[in-house]
């Protein structure tokens, strides 16, 4: 490309000239030359020297200035464009010297483009340039001036004729753009043209039909014939089927480093595509390491032998009461909005506060913001539907889910075949809603979440005779949380709020006949908890320096509780025109609040200390408050690349609780005080090689005081009905190992196998019952706590074969809990009377047997199809395909021979999930 040059201006003018010319009476020839410099002046007669300069270059002048006549260009010497070079204009501006036969002596840059390579072709052309010499009174001198090089870019040749194709390429299915994909145009080896990062290209071809093929990693070629005419702009979208659809990949995040004793954290479809947990993120965590059950299905863990109110679910940053439908149903909250699960099984991090036991916390996926997306399921349980938008122009993302169950009507049909018409009608059956809307503010954002639950369990009293009874047990609850987030004083800040709503009850139903002469039913009594909660919180991190990390938080939340007693089975004492507004005319009100700080520090390249504290308060309105500080202390070492060393401890405090989370009970309880433990953990993590991280842990923990209340406890209220009681504190112990292998999200498959040794014991009061069945003493003792189990061993394996076919399996096993009367039966022995009778009695708790052991077998099958713009996904979901039962308690009694028996009571819990789900 030629350039374009600027015109000539004289800038100095340099005499070289021998002091020899006579007629100017000049030195002799004999004199030495040099070299005098002297500056123009422009006049509106031209270019011309001052009088005094003339006469120190020797010319006469009579007084007057010297006239200078500039040179001019008689042959030009073009700078050509780089080859290769891509890019923008740019200009190069030159100080020629331009000695007295006109040619260029000197070249020198006097302001460059940012390109050196058009600086040098500049630099390369200049010499070439040739000049009129420039006279200054008449004689050649040699001058000074600018030259400026513009260079252009060469314009793409315009072939004669021309057709343009534009488009983009995508993943079949889920619409993905492929970044990475290749375009070549009729059978030719070298790719004719790239995409960007949304997918989209652009080729210039000749008029006429085209093959086109698009080919990207992981996709299979696909080839498209396209026709174009002269002048023509098509517009195309190409489709390249995956060769896996949703392929187990390796997740590649920004990890958040590893402070804590033991996290597991698990993503993607670790979360989703386990067997036997409904493809529910939440219910994975009954297959981790020290996680004992209640019974094989239900959902709440015994995490490190603690009762499975211990253990806190956080939902980022806000506690959730009920995670689970119906203890064996999926979480309350959809999949597709929980992006990772973070399972702290001992000595969890001090934000999380005021719980005894574990801690899960689900962390909200970030709103995608690239596009529309939907997703919607439906199984023989329930069905539901997640939806997601974002709004560019706003910076806005809004998110709905829902599901609803109909498994109220398969249980009616099936009480209905199994019992006759005129049984007693089971109903279970849940509802649950999410929404979100999350806004950019500047640097942060702003999130609005709202989320609720519904569970409804029981029979309904037959219609078919007058008398029939029936129940229900009535959850609820609902949550709004605004949050924000911002960069604060060189740290990240947030701030949140949350506002919700607690309610249990129990229902009782009774059939009459109507005037009419039907026969209906009405309702005759309830037994209700309700709670009314306010809560904020705040956060401040900042990374101080290369080895320092400073994290302060706080947080208050005020609940405001009711118990709503009505029909005919009301407790002496109470008045049932009681107000029973959580708000107006609440029967507990409490508020906790907290304060934490923690410093992450690195003092050696190889070691990693987190000391924090926790201070808390309880006080439970009038004049019940109790105020606690909780050091915790984590340490790691990194001994090798691959072996890291672990330790932690720390106190902890809790409400008393009772077996679940229920409104109302961990306010009005505080009146019993708190309970208080410590925990000691430590551990190695090791990664054997690529695919394959080996952990341990052994823990200690110690319970300094325990309360643990029962459901009869509860129910009874017995404080309410003015009645004594005794002090319900306890104290104990836990202490085990947990073993893991696991394969995290690669290479088609993911998988762990983990193994927990738990013992837990409490020290209580154990009745002496003598041959009679009667209490003849009672002495305090250790026993095993009542949901011990000492030997817990899961297996978890999934693996995505190339014709998208998933199959998976998961294999437990874990030996019995004690049958020592909390919640299962209390062990029986034989005893004959002189007269030879044989009856059964009560067996001391410490002499108590167990249930037995429980091995069961879940399988998952998946079918994956990526239709045109949506992925499509059949599966089979058995929760114990093995169809074995699990002993939870023992009748005793004697067969028609008079032999005494003891004879397992069991339940054959199978969930079989037959579903499809689209995802747009």
């Amino acid at each position: 490309m030629r350039l374009e040059r600027s015109s000539l201006l004289p800038l100095l003018v340099l005499a070289a000239v021998p002091f020899l010319v006579r007629a100017q009476g000049l030195p002799a020839p004999s004199a030495e030359s040099r070299t005098v410099e002297v500056e123009l002046q422009s006049t509106d007669g031209g270019t011309s020297v001052s009088a005094e300069d003339a006469t120190r270059l020797g010319l006469t002048t009579d007084g007057g200035e010297a006239a200078l006549v500039p040179p001019t260009l008689v042959a030009d010497a073009p700078a050509a464009w780089p080859v290769g070079l891509e890019g923008t204009p740019g200009e190069v501006t030159l100080e020629l010297l331009v000695d007295e036969q006109g040619a260029v002596a000197e070249v020198k840059v006097v302001d460059a483009p940012h390109e050196p390579r058009l600086t040098e072709a500049a630099l390369q052309a200049a010499p070439g340039l040739r000049f009129t010499p420039a006279t200054l009174a008449g004689v050649p001198v040699a001058v000074r001036l600018p030259f400026v090089y513009r260079f252009v870019p060469p314009a793409a040749p315009v072939p004669v004729s021309t057709a343009r194709l534009t488009g983009e390429v995508r993943a079949r299915g889920t619409r993905r753009p492929l970044a990475d994909a290749l375009l070549f145009v009729d059978g030719s080896t070298e790719p004719a043209g790239t995409v960007d990062a949304q997918g989209r290209f652009t080729l210039e071809l000749r008029p006429g039909t085209h093959r086109v093929e698009a080919r990207a990693p992981g996709h299979t070629p696909s080839t498209f014939e396209e026709t174009l005419s002269e002048g023509q702009s098509l517009q195309v979208i190409y489709r390249l089927q995956p060769g896996r659809v949703n392929p187990y990949e390796t997740v590649v995040r920004d990890d958040r480093p590893r402070t804590e004793v033991t996290r597991i954290t698990l993503h993607e479809q670790e979360l989703r595509e386990v067997p036997g947990t409904l493809g529910d993120p939440f219910r994975v965590v009954m297959l981790m390491p020290g996680v004992g059950s209640l019974a094989s299905g239900i959902s709440y863990p015994v995490v490190r032998g603690s009762q499975p109110a211990a253990t806190g679910f956080f939902l980022d940053g806000v506690r959730i009461p009920m995670l689970y439908h119906l203890m064996l149903g999926p979480a309350v909250i959809h999949p597709d909005f929980i992006d990772t699960v973070d399972f702290f099984p001992g000595s969890p991090p001090v934000q999380y506060g005021r719980l005894l036991g574990g801690a899960v916390e689900g962390r909200l996926s970030r709103p995608r913001e690239d596009r529309l997306h939907v997703t919607a399921y439906a199984d023989l349980l329930n069905s539901g539907g997640f939806i997601e938008y974002p709004f560019e122009s706003t910076g806005t993302s809004v998110s709905v889910a829902g599901r609803v169950s109909y498994s109220a009507l398969l249980i009616s049909l099936g009480s209905k075949l199994l019992s006759g018409s005129d049984a007693e009608k089971v109903h279970a059956n849940f509802w649950d809603y999410q929404a979100r809307i999350e806004q950019k503010v500047g640097e942060g954002r702003v999130r609005l979440f709202a989320l609720g639950s519904s569970d409804d369990v029981g029979s309904s009293p037959s219609t078919y005779y007058i008398g029939s009874t029936g129940g229900s047990i009535v959850s609820r609850f609902h949550r709004v949380d605004l949050r924000g987030t911002h960069p604060l004083a060189g740290g990240d800040a947030e701030v949140g709020l949350t506002v919700g709503s607690d309610a249990l009850g129990l229902d009782g139903e009774e059939s009459e006949r109507l005037p009419s002469g039907a026969i209906s039913f009405r309702k005759v009594g309830e037994y209700a908890l309700r709670q009314t909660t306010f809560a904020m919180r705040a956060g401040w991190k900042r990374r101080l320096d290369s080895t320092l990390e400073l994290a302060v938080g706080g947080d208050v939340e005020h609940r405001r509780a009711a118990t709503d007693i009505t029909g005919t089975g009301i407790p002496p004492g109470t008045n049932p025109d009681d107000p029973v507004d959580p708000i107006k005319s609440p029967s507990s009100l409490a508020t906790f609040s907290g304060v934490y700080a923690a410093v992450t520090w690195v003092p050696a390249e190889k070691w990693v200390l987190q000391p924090g504290v926790r201070l808390d308060n309880y006080h439970l309105s009038p004049g019940i408050n109790h105020a606690v500080v909780e050091p915790r202390l984590t340490v790691r070492h990194q001994l090798t690349d691959a072996l890291v060393l672990k330790g932690g401890a720390g106190v902890f405090h809790q409400s008393p609780t009772v077996l679940v989370h229920l409104p109302a009970v961990d306010t009005s309880s505080l009146r019993y005080g708190l309970q208080e433990g410590l925990q000691f953990d430590v551990g190695a993590e090791w990664k054997a090689m690529d695919g394959l991280e080996l952990s341990g842990d052994a823990f200690y923990n110690p319970l300094t005081r325990a309360v643990e209340l029962d459901l009869q406890q509860v129910v009874e209220n017995r404080r309410r009905r003015g009645l004594a009681t005794p002090d319900p504190s306890t104290s104990g112990y836990a202490y085990g190992f947990e073993l893991m292998a696991r394969h995290p999200l690669g290479r088609d498959w993911f998988g762990w196998v983990s193994y927990s040794f738990l013992q837990s014991k409490r020290r209580v009061l154990i009745d002496r019952y003598g041959d009679d069945d009667h209490v003849v003493s009672t002495q305090k003792g250790t026993l095993p706590f009542a949901f011990e189990q000492a030997h817990v061993i899961n297996a978890a394996l999934s693996y995505k074969f190339g014709n998208n076919w998933t199959v998976g399996t998961v294999v437990h096993f874990n030996t019995g809990r004690p049958e020592s009367g909390e919640i299962t039966t209390l062990t029986q022995r034989i005893v004959t009377t002189p007269e030879g009778e044989a009856h059964w009695v009560r067996q001391d708790r410490d002499k108590s047997e167990r249930l037995d052991a429980f091995f069961r077998v879940d399988l998952r099958v998946a079918k994956s199809w990526a239709m045109e713009d949506f992925t499509l996904d059949a599966y089979l979901d058995v929760l114990n395909v093995s169809a074995r039962q699990e002993v939870i308690a023992y009748d005793y009694g004697f067969d028609r021979a008079g032999t005494p028996q003891r004879k397992p009571q069991s339940l054959p819990i199978i969930l079989p999930l037959l579903g499809v789900k689209g995802t747009y």
